[in-house]
């Protein structure tokens, strides 16, 4: 079964043609990385902008890719929460538009869903049950996928995710967009023991994330530096910072997984591509006997690739949408 995908919940005009939820005939990612690098972050209205600019053509390439036309297409799949509204917007309208002429029924997709689905590509055998952690620029959560369509969120961020942590701390330290990467690429050769950052907790609620706290701390440390004229060592905070994130991502984790009695692990969204969680994860896996998959590092940022697997699943468990689908920019993981 052939789904046309389409994603642009955020910075990314994305759209793919997958097959049987595992195999990408084609991915196609129009990237708006130097439009909003000169201000420091994503901007909302030009992302929409660009979508509109770019969506028609992201389409019909990821079906030339795939040499194929939308007559073989069975399904058109679609982000449609959570995300910025007007970028989702685009994207729904667009594939409500080609469902309309078409006839193609239209399966609409959550976001954070697809970031897990991701795994479906990289990893063939990989099937439910299992704990996966999902972190990215705008959420941070721990769920139990019990199913394909089935999730058990067992904690979630409080206030900021970790991945916009991150993009913070390196627009603090002068680091250009996208922050997160950046701030990964110069922390390798840092000592993460240089300064000792916060490791929130919430109360009563032992698998719940909180980085409000922690991107405060790094922002006071520099900005105190700054008015006493002291110079810090980018490359020091910035690899103590992600060492603290990624303490407290791992704490939850190890706890989680030891009171659920799981053994596999999956790691998801733009964040999984970050080089010290993932070598943190292994570690852990590896200490106590779990099955780790991480998902390749061409699928952990935003893709269509990913929502057309999550799509076939979708469209199997008979999730469909009508011409009244519309954008949602907060959605709980677990909604149907």
């Amino acid at each position: 079964m052939k789904i046309l995908s389409i994603e642009s919940s955020c910075d990314e005009t994305a759209a793919a043609v997958v097959e049987d939820g595992r195999n990408v005939l084609s991915s196609v990612v129009s990237t708006q990385i130097e439009k909003h690098k000169i201000f420091g972050g994503v901007v909302p209205e030009i992302a929409s902008r660009l979508h509109t600019e770019n969506i028609s053509y992201v389409v019909n390439k990821a079906l030339s890719d795939a040499d194929c036309t939308l007559s073989e297409i069975e399904a058109i799949a679609v982000t449609h929460e959570p995300g910025l509204i007007g970028a989702l917007l685009v994207g729904v309208n667009y594939a409500k538009g080609l469902s309309l002429a078409s006839g193609k029924p239209l399966v609409p997709v959550h976001h954070l869903r697809s970031h897990i689905a991701a795994n479906y590509i990289t990893h063939k055998g990989l099937k439910p049950p299992f704990m996966c952690l999902v972190v990215s620029g705008g959420n941070t959560l721990l769920c139990k996928v019990k199913d394909y369509t089935d999730f058990e969120v067992i904690g979630k961020t409080r206030d900021d995710a970790a991945g916009e942590a991150m993009d913070k701390a390196a627009r603090t330290l002068g680091l250009p967009y996208p922050g997160g990467v950046n701030l990964d690429k110069i922390s390798k050769n840092g000592d993460a023991d240089k300064y000792k950052f916060p490791h929130p907790k919430v109360d009563n609620a032992p698998y719940d994330f909180s980085f409000s706290g922690l991107k405060t701390s790094v922002i006071n440390l520099v900005h105190n530096a700054s008015q006493k004229g002291e110079e810090l060592n980018a490359a020091d905070v910035g690899a103590s910072f992600i060492k603290a994130v990624t303490d407290s991502l791992a704490e939850k984790t190890v706890k989680a997984m030891a009171e659920y009695g799981e053994k596999t692990l999956v790691l998801a969204g733009g964040v999984s591509a970050n080089s010290v969680l993932r070598a943190r994860m292994e570690k852990e896996s590896k200490k106590h006997g779990w099955q780790l998959y991480l998902p390749d590092l061409s699928l952990c940022g935003d893709n269509g690739a990913m929502v057309g697997a999550q799509g076939y699943y979708e469209y199997l468990n008979g999730t469909r949408a009508d011409l009244s689908l519309n954008g949602r920019a907060t959605a709980d993981i677990t909604e149907n």
